[in-house]
């Protein structure tokens, strides 16, 4: 997360007016929720776990034991199963 000056991207109007209320602290503005993003979707995580987990149940098909991938991924068994036997 980047710190931007408050002085450099305010109107001084707006700025005064949070100054009633904060000055001096770090402040958060959050994202308006339609600006959200889900987590894994700028990293590239998300669809490398999906890809991951995709592989992982056509192995399953063609008859990899779980604690093969568990070996393998170094996940727990659970976890494993929840990959197989989702859909």
């Amino acid at each position: 997360m980047s710190h931007v000056k408050a002085k450099e991207v305010l109107p001084e109007e707006l700025l005064k007016e949070i100054q009633k209320y904060v000055q001096g602290e770090n402040l958060y503005i959050p994202k308006p929720k339609e600006f959200y993003q889900k987590w894994g979707a700028c990293s590239g995580a998300r669809k490398s776990i999906a890809e991951r987990n995709a592989a992982i149940r056509r192995s399953f098909k063609k008859g990899v034991s779980i604690d093969e991938f568990v070996e393998e991924y170094f996940l727990s068994s659970e976890t494993i199963k929840k990959i197989v036997y989702s859909k």
